[in-house]
């Protein structure tokens, strides 16, 4: 007989069975300021001591630079909670971040274009 904590952590018909929270002990405030369109980067470093499973996916995911906003999506958390994970990895080396390239005009007339269009393809 298995134990309880030896089933999957996702389930078809419930979906994911242990609450997003859980996955960053309860904690909302990242120890550094992200934005979604931050990218992050795998370093190459390996984190010293244990970090749960979610940190190691996203680790993998970001081998390549990818913004936040995708590890969120790709990890199907609350991008609050993807955060506070992403800065325990930048905490221990094992990423970096880099501010979005409109960081200084982030209401960029040519980027807002950019997403319009790409809403009225969606419609």
């Amino acid at each position: 007989m298995a134990a309880a904590g030896d089933g999957p952590w996702l389930d078809d018909a419930a979906g994911r069975l242990v609450r997003p929270f859980t996955v960053s002990n309860g904690r909302t405030q990242p120890s550094i300021a992200l934005d979604l369109m931050s990218q992050v980067r795998a370093t190459g470093v390996t984190p010293l001591g244990y970090l749960g499973p979610e940190h190691a996916q996203a680790l993998d995911l970001c081998r390549l630079p990818v913004s936040v906003a995708e590890v969120a999506a790709q990890l199907k958390l609350p991008a609050v909670v993807t955060k506070v994970l992403l800065s325990d990895l930048v905490d221990c080396d094992a990423l970096t971040t880099k501010p979005p390239a409109f960081h200084h005009t982030p209401t960029d007339r040519s980027l807002l274009e950019a997403v319009l269009d790409g809403l009225r393809r969606q419609l």
